[in-house]
């Protein structure tokens, strides 16, 4: 069995915010998070890692924080052997939305207390149609975990798990302002689901048995909609360690080069990119 790693608030705010990193920092280890950054735009991966510009958190980061707390809470007590019901949640997610936007300027538009209330009916649709059991026992809640990737002359790697639900299912939670598409979901997450699996084997000796995505979706009418992917394939491992080896090249001679495209609409560095010489 899984052991827990990380206090769960010690674990969400490390996710949350990066700091400065050198470069020897970011190829002894590597990380999902950090290898999507690194697909997505290299000089996002620099201004996020390698200079450390820290920017305030967009409504919708927050939102995804907020939910993530609340639902960890939920799993918590679950794999305590107890449960928590719908006011204690409530009070959960109320103390989450002040305590993550302490020191934070969040740019709201006027709408937050709107915001909140429809993030806690997200939340209230979820608990009602997840297909996770009340009386379900998880496996690991929030965990951190680590693999031995020397063997294959690369670092080792790091990340956390959100869920492992009873029987070594793999739970991602996510929100999403509009539904996903199956198979662009599997191709575009296929990295982080793909490491998620890696860790799951080096902490139990086990094969994982499957992994499952559940968004929350946050459109007029909420959805909450759950997309299955079988076990990591042999073929998945070996495109992820041909990510990885690209990666400690890139990193290594600093080829920290802009990707423009429809992605740059939401990037939080559009400005520094603009400016980039």
């Amino acid at each position: 069995m899984i052991a827990l790693a990380h206090h769960p608030n010690e674990t969400t705010a490390a996710n949350q915010r990066e700091g400065q990193r050198t470069i020897a920092e970011l190829t002894r280890t590597v990380s999902a998070s950090r290898l999507a950054t690194w697909q997505r735009c290299r000089l996002q991966f620099y201004f996020r890692y390698v200079a450390g510009i820290q920017k305030p958190p967009t409504p919708a980061l927050h939102i995804g924080t907020t939910v993530h707390t609340v639902l960890q809470q939920w799993n918590l007590a679950r794999w305590r052997g107890g449960e928590l019901d719908i006011q204690e949640l409530k009070k959960i997610f109320s103390r989450a939305w002040i305590i993550w936007q302490e020191g934070e300027q969040i740019d709201w538009d006027g709408r937050e207390e709107a915001v909140k209330s429809a993030t806690w009916d997200l939340i209230q649709l979820y608990l009602r149609e997840t297909p996770i059991a009340t009386n379900e026992k998880p496996q690991a809640v929030e965990v951190g975990v680590e693999a031995d990737l020397s063997g294959h002359g690369l670092p080792l790697l790091v990340g956390v798990i959100d869920l492992v639900r009873s029987g070594g299912r793999i739970v991602d939670f996510k929100t999403s302002a509009r539904k996903p598409d199956s198979e662009l979901l599997a191709h575009t997450s296929e990295t982080q689901t793909t490491s998620y699996g890696l860790l799951y084997r080096e902490a139990t000796g086990s094969k994982e048995n499957g992994i499952e995505i559940h968004h929350l979706i946050k459109t007029k009418q909420p959805k909450i909609v759950v997309n299955e992917l079988g076990p990591v394939s042999e073929a998945q491992i070996a495109r992820l360690f041909r990510i990885i080896e690209a990666y400690l090249k890139g990193v290594g001679r600093e080829d920290f080069v802009p990707s423009p495209g429809i992605q740059c609409a939401a990037c939080e560095f559009f400005n520094e990119c603009r400016a980039w010489r």
